[in-house]
């Protein structure tokens, strides 16, 4: 899935990504798959979904999308 990352606290390491301007997925700083614990709000990311704890569905793998090079 691809979306946006809309919301990061670095003290809690928790942000929220929208995808298509409706869906909302919670996520962990530990998801970041580049390991650097941190996302800019605005970022585009590539995710995937994960049922989480009481059954709500959260991002998991958050990729930032890089620009292609050119």
């Amino acid at each position: 899935m691809r979306g946006t990352v809309v919301d990061f606290d670095d003290q809690v390491g928790l942000g929220t990504v929208e995808c298509d301007g409706v869906e909302r997925y919670r996520f962990h700083c530990v998801e970041i798959a580049d390991g650097t614990r941190h996302i800019e709000i605005g970022a585009q990311v590539d995710f995937d979904r994960a049922a989480g704890q009481l059954g709500v569905w959260e991002a998991v793998r958050v990729r930032p999308v890089r620009a292609a090079p050119g």
